[in-house]
């Protein structure tokens, strides 16, 4: 199965020079990945070498810690978008979520879905810090705001991508929301579990080695 389409291919780490960008977004031309997912600093470039390809130019917002106010976040979000952004990841408020503050958290996803003007928002809900009822509140909460995708991790957290919590969240959105899977998936294997669990998108830091079976 060639899974390239439905790849992230994700550099988001702090000391990503301008020359590594660019060599992820001609990796995801070459190998037809979904899109380049980068810290928001980066969409001009992004944008700007993805220009007439069909590779989607993504980014985090709120990243990694979700702690942000709703308005920088929001914020964060609309430049994004204006400089060239096509989807925008952003992390969920993981306190507001363990206060049970469901309304604070709704409304933080759905000022960056407004924000994001029709783009696609994926919610980061940061799995390996929630309890299961949590992930599934977490889920609810992501698609009752009109967010398109509920996303496992950042990576950058305690843990990553499991396949029972992505079977958990599948089940969870049904056909209202997609799932993206990210954290930790560095094998063919690794990627073909998960999205046999039920995720629909990939981001991985090297989405070029998870096309090797």
């Amino acid at each position: 199965m060639n899974i390239a389409k439905m790849i992230d291919h994700t550099m988001l780490k702090a000391d990503a020079t301008t020359e590594t960008i660019k060599k992820y977004c001609s990796e995801a031309k070459e190998y037809g990945f979904a899109s380049v997912c980068v810290n928001t600093c980066h969409v001009p470039l992004v944008a700007e070498e993805l220009k007439g390809s069909d590779v989607k130019v993504c980014c985090v917002v709120g990243f990694p810690l979700g702690a942000m106010s709703t308005a920088a976040k929001a914020f964060e979000a609309k430049t994004a978008v204006q400089d060239g952004a096509d989807e925008v990841d952003m992390v969920i408020n993981v306190g507001g979520m363990k206060d049970r503050n469901y309304e604070m958290v709704k409304a933080d996803i759905k000022a960056v879905v407004d924000a994001s003007e029709g783009r696609t928002v994926k919610v980061i809900i940061e799995t390996c810090l929630l309890t299961k009822d949590e992930i599934v509140k977490a889920c609810e909460l992501s698609v009752e705001a009109g967010a398109a995708f509920v996303k496992t991790s950042t990576g950058f957290s305690t843990g990553g991508a499991l396949a029972s919590d992505v079977a958990l969240m599948k089940k969870t959105v049904g056909d209202r929301a997609k799932v993206k899977a990210s954290g930790g998936i560095r094998t063919y294997e690794q990627a073909m579990e998960l999205i046999n669990a039920g995720a629909d998108r990939i981001g991985a830091g090297n989405g070029v080695i998870l096309l090797s079976k």
